[in-house]
């Protein structure tokens, strides 16, 4: 990311919302962030030009806000250990899935001129692996689909306005997990730096086999959305 962008972040008073800021902010982008919670963190705000209040359910609300960013970096969730299905769905996916159309829409209104906006999605190795709570798998499963969904649905015009990267992690500390094996600054660091080297996955993980079989899963639902856009293009006729 050479030039300065627009990077906007949603989770932004999480340990890696925080993390995320320090580190785009160093590289003197401007940073907006996004929050659930009304009380501005100081340590983010020092790093922030702009802080956004919003709430799940009202995402049609950022529209104005979300086409000012290049960079969109969807973060935020929950670990819900009371086990509220429709929460961990509302949160970690659902709400993500409603700003991904809103920010493609927006994508596709800009000049031709404009440089592609870009979209990080933030879905978690829970994807494919147990995390101990179903609610969460369930949930992280679900955005995960639909982001590969969206990478081999879009037609040209769509990826060509909009670039679209997943990102999965493995377990850092935060306060939704104490326990956490990497630092939330150690996983910032690299999730800067493998975006700029990857086209789509972003994965930072201690587990190697997270390394195959993300790839693979892609792999596998890329030749099989190809075979069924073939067949419904071919049917349709």
């Amino acid at each position: 990311m050479p030039n300065k962008k627009t990077i906007g972040i949603t989770g932004a008073g999480g340990s890696l919302g925080k993390a995320l800021t320090k580190q785009f902010s160093s590289h003197g982008h401007k940073i907006i962030c996004f929050s659930h919670n009304k009380k501005i963190h100081e340590s983010v705000e020092r790093a922030t030009n702009e802080w956004v209040y919003w709430e799940c359910g009202k995402e049609f609300l950022l529209e104005n806000i979300l086409s000012k960013i290049d960079i969109l970096i969807l973060n935020h969730g929950i670990y819900d250990s009371k086990q509220d299905v429709e929460q961990s769905i509302e949160i970690n996916a659902t709400s993500k899935i409603k700003i991904l159309r809103l920010f493609e829409k927006i994508s596709l209104s800009q000049s031709v001129d404009s440089l592609p906006k870009e979209i990080w999605i933030n879905t978690s190795e829970a994807e494919i692996f147990p995390a101990l709570n179903p609610c969460y798998e369930i949930s992280k499963s679900l955005i995960g689909q639909v982001v590969t969904f969206k990478k081999n649905f879009n037609n040209q015009n769509e990826t060509s306005n909009l670039i679209i990267k997943k990102i999965i992690l493995g377990p850092f500390k935060s306060n939704l997990n104490p326990i956490g094996i990497m630092s939330p600054e150690f996983v910032a660091s690299l999730i800067i730096h493998f975006s700029k080297i990857s086209k789509y996955l972003i994965i930072v993980s201690p587990n190697p086999l997270t390394y195959i079989f993300f790839p693979l899963k892609e792999f596998y639902f890329f030749v099989y959305y190809k075979f069924l856009k073939f067949f419904m293009e071919r049917f349709s006729n």
